[in-house]
Formats: structure tokens, sequence, C-alpha cells
């Protein structure tokens, strides 16, 4: 049976995105009042808040290795936090409606991040993970803005981030995406009401397969980690789970 230790009630309005870290006794939050917040749940507290998005804040994810949280958000951004340093590292501008999702790879310097424009975007995060390379370090705002694909932080160097792919495919706004955590492939959800694999490498990337069944938009889509399977979720919380 299961007992409600804690409750954490500091928004102000709905929280859309929630996650832990796997080390720290800690877990973010994003919600409709534009903050993100860091939680110690052994002190069973607040610990600090983190402003700069400008509408609802769709997902909030840890990076694996580095004191990273990534953001989606209605304000049509990705950004990018250090959690230690408690800045703002990274802004990703691009998307040309909500961002409904946006996670970092398991492994690799990358990001995907999925959008009611109907698109699906990889981005090269290797520039902003060398220009950050003691996790501990305290950053100045790196603030990155998309031109012609090329999103930079620095307006004579090299870019922080790079968007590499841009991947089209679905007919209307896309509300997840989830790397595979070995393999070069992504799986996109929908309001098309689809699941899409899609494959990639350092030059492109492309559609693999359609997977067609549901019966209402798809709002989340997930890699099994060791078995060739894909979990997808709709509105009338009905579960697939599909073999690639």
């Amino acid at each position: 049976m299961c007992v409600m230790l804690d409750k954490f009630d500091e928004h102000d309005g709905p929280v859309r995105g929630i996650a832990f870290h796997s080390q720290q006794p800690i877990f973010v939050s994003g919600g409709d009042d534009y903050k993100i917040k860091v939680w110690n749940y052994k002190q069973r507290r607040c610990i600090f808040t983190l402003l700069g998005h400008l509408d609802y804040i769709r997902t909030t994810f840890f990076h694996s290795n580095y004191p990273w949280i990534i953001s989606a958000s209605d304000d049509q951004t990705v950004r990018i936090w250090n959690w230690q340093s408690r800045h703002s590292i990274a802004i990703l501008t691009g998307h040309n409606h909500y961002v409904m999702c946006a996670q970092f790879h398991p492994t690799e310097d990358l990001v995907a991040s999925a959008s009611l424009d109907q698109t699906v975007r990889i981005w090269d995060i290797s520039g902003l993970r060398k220009k950050n390379v003691s996790p501990g370090s305290s950053n100045d705002i790196s603030r990155v803005r998309s031109m012609s694909g090329v999103a930079s932080g620095d307006l004579f160097g090299q870019p922080d981030v790079v968007v590499k792919h841009v991947l089209e495919g679905h007919d209307r706004g896309v509300n997840w995406v989830s790397f595979h955590p070995t393999m070069p492939l992504l799986v996109s959800g929908a309001d098309d009401r689809q699941v899409k694999l899609w494959r990639y490498n350092e030059s492109k990337a492309w559609e693999v397969d359609s997977c067609r069944g549901h019966y209402n938009n798809v709002s989340s889509v997930l890699f099994h980690a060791k078995a060739e399977l894909i979990l997808s979720n709709y509105a009338l919380i009905i579960l697939r789970i599909i073999k690639k």
C-alpha cells in the first residue's frame, strides 16, 4: 500500500514536468508559473528557484553526468541550466511553436526537442560541454540564438549549441521525443496519432517507421532499455507496446 510521505506545494499553478536526480537527494519541477524549482526531499523543502522562462514549462530533466537541467517551454525555447551555479547556461531557439519536450541523450553530447511546430530537433551540445568542463564550475549565461540552423553562443567564436538535424514527418504537433539508450534512434509521438521511429548519424537523420493504432493524440513515448520495445500512451491512458 502506498503512503504519501510529503507534499510540496510552492508552485503557483499546475506542475507539468518533474524528475529525480539519479544520485543526489533532489528533484526538479517546472510549472505554469514559469518557474523551475529544485527540491531536497530529505530536507523536505525547495532549495532554490530558477527564473527565465516566459511561459508554461512542459518538461524538466537532469543530465546524467553534469550538473545540468534541461527545460522545455511554451515560450518556444529550450533552456539548459547549471543547478550548482544556479544560472542559465544556454537558450536554444529555433522552434516556432510551444516546445513540449526536451531531453539529454544519456551518454552523448546531444539534445532532442519536440514541438507543436510539427518538428523534432537534434542539437549538438559538445561546445557547451567543452565550455563547462568542470561540473562544479560557475558559468556565465550563454544566450544561444538560432541562425540558419546554427545556435551561436559567441558572436565570433565557436557555437555552443548546433542544430544537427530537423526531423519533419509528423502532420501535427509533436508532444514527446526520446533517445534510445544505446542505438542512434529516436522515437516521437504526436497529435497526428502516430509514433515515429527515426535513425540519425553525423550527416543526416531519417524516418525509419511510422506506427499507427492510437485513436487520439500520442502524449509520450519511451524505449525499453534492453528489449526491442516502444511504449506509448495517449489521452485516454491506453498503453501500447510496439516491437521495433
